[in-house]
């Protein structure tokens, strides 16, 4: 450990940091941001000594103490050698490979004969069945639609988009769309048994009945049962009429099934051929105008690296077939191009592109010229980005899987296994999240007014929690009614045990106005409605929190044998909870195990840190920079893996923008139970005004078991100010 005091000029202004070495860059970072609001992710730190830029890799004990900042955008200092991304020795190289890959194909040229044409255009006819009304028709009759609309909103509003634009909402959905298929399609590697269930065998290949043949099952794999002497045939159907029944196959009826449900609501969509034997969909983005790559097998999107650099794939040809065309997309999937030149011997290079723009022109020959113009204006636009997307950088902080579909063997024997077998997409570089919690702090407080008419009315325990069992059925009809309409009924009966106590329902206002809900009395006075008032995405986003806070006080209270005045504390009373923050953390799970998803209020979300088992931090900065003096803080454990819970921790706080930190409280040895249990703790060092709160997680319950660490959700709780 080593203490430094950095001068950090930034434009006009200089700024004095004390820091401590042993926190890493990415908390210098957090500090830097704190004093100049340029956020982490967009900070280029150079020693002006020598002009060297900081990064993960220097020493931050022997930098010079004059540092200077510029954002991303503005005019750098010339890059350095650790910079520059290719060496003109490399470059030559790489040129040389690509001169002698073109040079060999040349003598393959004359043994392809339109071979490899003929090798895509039945794909072609394969894209057009989208096309299909009836079988549109039938693919959207299996989605939740309004369930996935009702996600997608609620995924924009966890960013603070509460207003998101027709573009912003289809990609949302679209994403959607791909998690769900992901949760509905069902991987084979052996089908079960037919008439036991149990585990079958391979015994080779059959032939296909007209009844498959119509579907276009033209390969047909048999199975005898390893307990049984039943048959089971596994027919590889190509029709995605037929998946949308069966729901089940490999990557080939994955993409080409999920590649319908995409053309089924509208999205431009491309079934995607890589000759290195895998398929996947691409879809257009009008919100980030450009393709996007979506693996329905592995539920992964935008991460067009995930087979070079995570399967560890030799590509070769990764081909784009669609309505509209035919496109050679191999560049968006490789930074190796002169590598994948080199494998690339079927045809040469111009008789490749020939043929495709074949089979496009052939696509599109009926297209009117507005339509035909916006198609080649689009394509010209991928061919920039594809070229710019192969020279620029790799991003080193993103970790990226092994195949995850199908079993270990058989990715073992593909060379698809990758590196780590527990392995997912997740970031050691993560940007700094705003938290939309300010719906978690206010249900919190809405329970007090609850419970303080319970008090004030004598109520036993037992009836307490029957009459939050009738709020908590309301709400559970409510998550359950569509979003756009949600209704619900709580009959009124002051006398009847079965029905919600009247002289309570003016202490349920809180709590509706945090749900944006509105109560309205039905004309015959004995009972209430209970519907949305119009904010559908804020009402959507915070009924999970209530249930789940709901469920919790519940069980809470059943410890008590009588409820007081005294009993209104901490912990059954959770007020004051800070909220409206950012966080940043050492390292985060992608998509959802992001630092925010600790302070969602969520029971089922969590935060992980793929490389927290020992060691690792997540700071909290206020909102406007507030003073706050903690009092008491919660961890919760997350929904799994027990190994990965917090063991050991120091929760400090900074005033000074994270120059100087001041221990609030230390834990060892804390072991949790069970999967969501909730551990409340009172602050040791009471009074200390910090507007910056950091946890350093030294250890996990079991750290040779795991590398991550994972929690179900942080509450810090301030005094009231």
């Amino acid at each position: 450990m080593v203490a430094r005091k950095f001068v950090v000029r930034h434009e006009d202004s200089s700024f004095d940091v004390d820091y401590n070495t042993e926190d890493g860059l990415e908390v210098l970072r957090f500090q830097i941001f704190s004093l100049t609001l340029v956020p982490p992710e967009e900070q280029k730190i150079v020693a002006e000594d020598d002009n060297r830029l900081v990064s993960d890799e220097s020493d931050l004990a022997s930098l010079s103490e004059r540092l200077r900042l510029v954002s991303v955008g503005e005019d750098s200092v010339e890059n350095s050698d650790a910079e520059m991304l290719k060496s003109d020795e490399e470059l030559a190289r790489m040129l040389q490979a690509e001169e002698d890959a073109i040079m060999f194909q040349q003598f393959v040229a004359a043994r392809d004969n339109g071979g490899f044409e003929g090798r895509i255009r039945p794909y072609v006819s394969q894209v057009l069945m989208y096309e299909d009304p009836v079988r549109q028709d039938a693919a959207r009759k299996t989605v939740p639609k309004d369930e996935l609309e009702e996600k997608a909103l609620v995924s924009l509003a966890k960013e603070g988009n509460f207003e998101p634009s027709k573009e912003e909402r289809d990609y949302a959905f679209l994403l959607q769309l791909l998690f769900w298929f992901k949760k509905s399609f069902r991987w084979v590697n052996e089908p079960p048994c037919d008439f036991c269930g149990n585990k079958t065998i391979g015994q080779g290949m059959g032939n296909p009945l007209t009844s498959e043949l119509a579907y276009g099952a033209n390969r047909v794999e048999i199975y005898r049962c390893t307990m049984c002497p039943t048959t089971t045939r596994f027919p590889r159907y190509n029709d995605p009429l037929k998946l949308v029944e069966t729901k089940k196959g490999r990557c080939g009826e994955w993409a080409n099934c999920f590649t319908l449900y995409c053309r089924t609501f509208g999205y431009d969509s491309r079934l995607i051929m890589d000759f290195t034997d895998h398929v996947w969909t691409e879809c257009y983005s009008h919100s980030l105008k450009r393709w996007i790559h979506l693996d329905p097998c592995e539920g992964v999107y935008d991460k067009p690296m995930l087979y070079e650099k995570g399967w560890n794939k030799k590509l070769n040809y990764v081909i784009a077939i669609s309505k509209d065309g035919v496109c050679d997309v191999t560049k968006r999937y490789t930074k190796k191009w002169h590598e994948v030149l080199s494998r690339r011997t079927l045809t040469t290079e111009s008789s490749l592109q020939d043929g495709l723009r074949t089979l496009t022109r052939e696509r599109r020959s009926s297209l009117m010229f507005e339509s035909l113009s916006k198609l080649e204006l689009r394509d010209r636009n991928e061919q920039e980005e594809l070229e710019r997307n192969l020279h620029s950088a790799d991003d080193a902080s993103v970790s990226l899987p092994g195949r995850q579909s199908g079993d270990r063997e058989w990715r073992i024997m593909r060379s698809e296994f990758g590196s780590d077998e527990n392995s997912s997409v997740s970031s050691s570089s993560c940007p700094v999240r705003k938290c939309i919690d300010d719906h978690v702090t206010n249900i919190y407080d809405s329970f007090q007014p609850i419970l303080t008419q319970f008090v004030e009315d004598g109520l036993p325990v037992a009836r307490t929690n029957e009459v939050l069992e009738m709020i908590k059925q309301v709400l559970v009809d409510l998550k359950n009614a569509p979003y756009k309409t949600r209704k619900a009924r709580l009959t009124l009966d002051s006398d009847n045990s079965s029905s919600f106590p009247e002289q309570f329902l003016p202490a349920l206002g809180d709590l509706l106005l945090a749900l944006s809900l509105k109560s309205e009395r039905d004309t015959n006075g004995k009972s209430v409605t209970i519907s949305v008032d119009g904010k559908l995405t804020k009402t959507a986003i915070a009924l999970p929190v209530a249930l789940d806070a709901l469920r919790e006080l519940v069980a809470d209270l059943s410890k008590y044998q009588n409820l007081n005045k005294d009993s209104l504390s901490f912990p059954l009373v959770k007020q004051n909870r800070v909220c409206s923050g950012s966080v940043l953390a050492s390292g985060e799970e992608l998509p959802s195990g992001i630092a925010t998803a600790a302070f969602d209020g969520i029971q089922e979300s969590k935060w992980e840190e793929p490389n927290g088992a020992k060691g690792c931090w997540i700071v909290y900065k206020t909102l406007y920079n507030q003073m706050h003096q903690l009092i008491a803080y919660e961890l919760m454990s997350a929904n799994d893996a027990p190994e990965r819970d917090p063991k050991d921790w120091i929760l400090e706080g900074s005033n000074d923008g994270g120059s100087t930190w001041c221990v609030l409280d230390k834990q060892t040895s804390q072991v949790f139970e069970e999967r969501f249990q909730r551990k409340s703790y009172k602050i040791t060092t009471p009074g200390f005004q910090a507007n910056l709160f950091r946890f350093r997680f030294l250890s996990v319950r079991d750290v040779n078991s795991t590398s991550r660490l994972q929690l179900g959700s942080i509450d810090l709780h301030r005094s009231h100010q």
